[in-house]
């Protein structure tokens, strides 16, 4: 609050504010002073081997701080790179000459590390194949992506620009002379430049799981660093949807799992410092794989700390350079060393649940998974007994409609009442078709048509009800379908991919076929010329949708299947249950 006047009326020129900054001024002038003529003098020449003094351009990074606070004297965890006053060192350096490759492999992956950073260039998954023809083993590295933002997978993040980028471009030493390492195996890279110590170790056995541990130490200090995904993940060459529009980031808090898509993130340079803590466990996924860092199996108590963000590459499309953006995460902890386990495989429902902590939340079938999720275990468990995909998919539709047949039953009997009683209807409507639709007189209409079906113990949505629970297992065996890697390239006769469209059309041509053929066996409900009609070219839209979206072929299958039971369940029906003759329309006369 500003204070009054002082009681000679004149006001006190110089307000709290003013001695503030007078104050701020003498104290800033008396500290420059003191420096020029009493504090040490800095070094004439830099120390061997110091940080550049700015980050390359093209560099992109999830941290926007270039401050450096000093060091502490204590061996405490620092956060940025220590004061450039600090004293030469005595670490001894160690960096290896050249740039060389190891390659770790086991029956599921093959790594290749190159010690430029101790990062991985390539990750292939030996069970898995992309979409490129012909086909080729999937790799979940995306080297050109990575090459123009200048982030690998396994690299480590800083709170400094400078330290990051010692840490990611130098040589490292690597434990061993062997150019190739077959699991179980050990991998150690060592580096150092006299100021900042790095190592990483990787331990490799027969599963998906890599334990990584890794120390960063400046002038003997610890720094604070992640280790991060970055330059792209997943099947680049998949293209329905686009692979941009399934890679996400994600992290698990509380047993609550968030999903990050690229349109949720910022740049690198929102974070600055932070780290978001707390979490149970991190990483980045696609639609059919993941890299999941979660803490070590002896130290499940430890949280994680995570940061998440996009930077943009060009990618060929027809020829032509187009941007996308490419979702990246870090992951760090607070022990020492930083150790982490690091799930880089399939996201398999079976696998992932018997992980600690369970992963099984990843496998996510959106707002459909209370009808996808039960659909895509009666498949898993059907298909222990029949080892083909497709012919899963034709026991469950049978199964399903077997279940549902008491359902046509119902349906059918509406309909043959309804056909008996369609002359009283449409006479009803011949006297009440000149009114327009919002005249109060075609609420009369209404009344008479409704009485007629009480009379007759009529539901008028009976006949389509049995239609109606078909829509909701057709679009949540999809959503199972496309979101369950066991489906991905699980062939079918000419298919040769469950989850994606019929490359042949050949599919969606007789779902057309056998739909038609269903809605001839079956009674007419409609008493409507255009309604009828309508029925008519359903048949006709679900092939044309068919082919339009993606729809996957596992399906259309399904529908193909339902199709061909329908038309002997529709002949058995009109065969045991013929349509009764039309009734007399001497008792609706009557009543008028």
């Amino acid at each position: 609050m500003t204070p009054l006047p002082p009681s000679g009326g004149k006001k006190d020129k110089f307000t709290p504010e003013m001695r503030i900054l007078v104050a701020s001024l003498l104290s800033m002038m008396v500290f420059l002073g003191w420096t020029k003529y009493f504090g040490p003098k800095p070094p004439a020449t830099l120390p061997p081997n110091k940080p550049a003094a700015t980050a390359p351009a093209t560099r992109e990074t999830p941290n926007a701080a270039t401050t450096v606070p000093a060091v502490t004297n204590t061996p405490a965890t620092v956060g940025a790179v220590p004061s450039s006053r600090a004293p030469a060192s005595s670490i001894p350096v160690l960096a290896d000459s050249q740039e060389r490759t190891i390659v770790v492999e086991n029956s599921l992956y093959r790594v290749e590390f190159s010690n430029r950073g101790a990062l991985v260039k390539s990750w292939q998954l030996k069970k898995y194949k992309d979409d490129h023809k012909p086909q080729r083993t999937l790799d979940l590295v995306h080297p050109d992506a990575a090459e123009q933002t200048g982030g690998w997978p396994f690299s480590l993040v800083f709170d400094d620009l400078q330290l990051e980028k010692i840490a990611n471009t130098s040589l490292y030493k690597i434990s061993g002379d062997r150019s190739s390492l077959a699991a179980p195996a050990d991998l150690k890279f060592t580096f150092s430049d006299g100021h900042l110590e790095i190592t990483k170790t990787y331990h490799f056995d027969h599963s998906y799981v890599v334990n990584v541990q890794t120390t960063s130490a400046y002038n003997g200090a610890r720094v604070l660093s992640g280790l991060a995904w970055r330059g792209g993940f997943g099947d680049l060459t998949v293209t329905d949807p686009a692979p941009s529009a399934t890679i996400q980031t994600f992290y698990s808090e509380n047993g609550k799992l968030s999903t990050f898509l690229a349109k949720k993130l910022e740049g690198p340079e929102k974070w600055g410092t932070v780290w978001q803590g707390g979490k149970t466990f991190t990483g980045i996924e696609d639609r059919y794989f993941t890299a999941t860092f979660m803490a070590p199996l002896d130290q499940m108590s430890t949280p994680l700390e995570t940061r998440y963000w996009k930077v943009w590459a060009n990618r060929q499309v027809d020829g032509k350079d187009q941007p996308e953006p490419v979702q990246e995460v870090a992951t760090a902890t607070s022990s020492e060393p930083m150790a982490m386990r690091v799930y880089v495989g399939p996201k398999d429902y079976d696998d992932l649940k018997a992980m600690h902590p369970p992963l099984n939340s990843l496998v996510s079938f959106g707002w459909m998974e209370f009808i996808a999720d039960p659909l895509f275990h009666a498949m898993k468990w059907l298909h222990k007994y029949i080892p083909n995909w497709g012919w899963t998919i034709v026991v469950l539709t049978l199964v399903i409609n077997m279940l549902l047949f008491p359902l046509r039953i119902s349906s059918y009997k509406t309909t043959m009442k309804m056909q008996r009683v369609g002359p009283e209807i449409k006479q009803i409507q011949e006297k009440y078709k000149k009114y327009k639709i919002n005249d109060p007189r075609k609420a009369e209409m209404n009344k008479e048509v409704m009485a007629i079906y009480q009379r007759e113990g009529i539901n008028p949505v009976g006949g389509c009800f049995q239609m109606f629970l078909q829509m909701p297992i057709w679009f949540g065996l999809n959503t199972a379908l496309r979101g369950a890697i066991e489906l991905r390239h699980a062939s079918w006769l000419w298919i040769h991919d469950l989850a994606s469209k019929d490359p042949y059309y050949i599919l969606p041509v007789v779902v057309g076929v056998t739909m038609y053929l269903v809605s001839k066996m079956t009674p007419m409900t409609a008493s409507d010329p255009q309604q009828a009609q309508m029925l008519k070219i359903m048949p006709l839209s679900f092939s044309v949708m068919f082919v339009i979206f993606p729809f996957s072929s596992g399906l259309a299958l399904y529908i193909l299947t339902s199709s061909l039971v329908g038309i002997l369940q529709q002949w058995y029906l009109n065969r045991t249950h013929p349509l009764p003759a039309p009734a007399k329309l001497a008792r609706a006369n009557a009543k008028k």
